[in-house]
């Protein structure tokens, strides 16, 4: 053989080498082409991502946008506000609490605030109107408080 065709031939299979390689790698990485946050692996379960939560906390600012007025919030009963993820309630009269809307037996909103309950769609479990904690499974824990604004002219907004 040739000098000019062993050269020929040894450069090929390299470049053919590097271009395997090159792939091997690239289908280790994860093919989405984004990095992996520093301490997670590539590939690693990751919870589903969370809303940021309704309520003022850790020293951001709080909302001024009101929830609802007291009027609407029935004694003994409540109101759901899905957007905002919290519930709204009026154990007796006079007194509002807000809790979060998000059940923690497996992350369904609640839907309903009635009979002193605020009801879970999911698994009916339910959560007592004063304080949020359960009163009937499969939940294990209660409704995490928010605090809210019941300002002079009846407005309930989140704190």
């Amino acid at each position: 053989m040739s000098d000019l065709t062993h050269t020929a031939r040894r450069t090929v299979l390299t470049i053919g080498a590097a271009a395997l390689t090159g792939g091997a790698i690239t289908a280790c990485g994860g093919g989405s082409g984004e990095r992996a946050p520093q301490g997670e692996a590539s590939g690693a379960a990751t919870p589903p991502a969370t809303p940021a939560p309704a309520s003022s906390e850790a020293g951001a600012p709080a909302s001024d946008k009101t929830l609802t007025k007291k009027a609407d919030v029935p004694v003994g009963g409540g109101k759901v506000f899905k957007e905002e993820k919290v519930v709204v309630t009026q154990p007796k009269a006079g007194t509002f609490k807000c809790f979060t809307a998000v059940c923690p037996h497996q992350g369904c909103l609640v839907n309903k605030v009635e009979n002193g309950s605020i009801d879970c769609p999911c698994h009916d479990s339910k959560f007592a109107i004063a304080d949020g904690a359960v009163t009937k499974g499969p939940a294990t824990k209660g409704l995490a408080e928010k605090k809210i604004k019941v300002a002079a002219d009846g407005n309930i907004s989140l704190a």
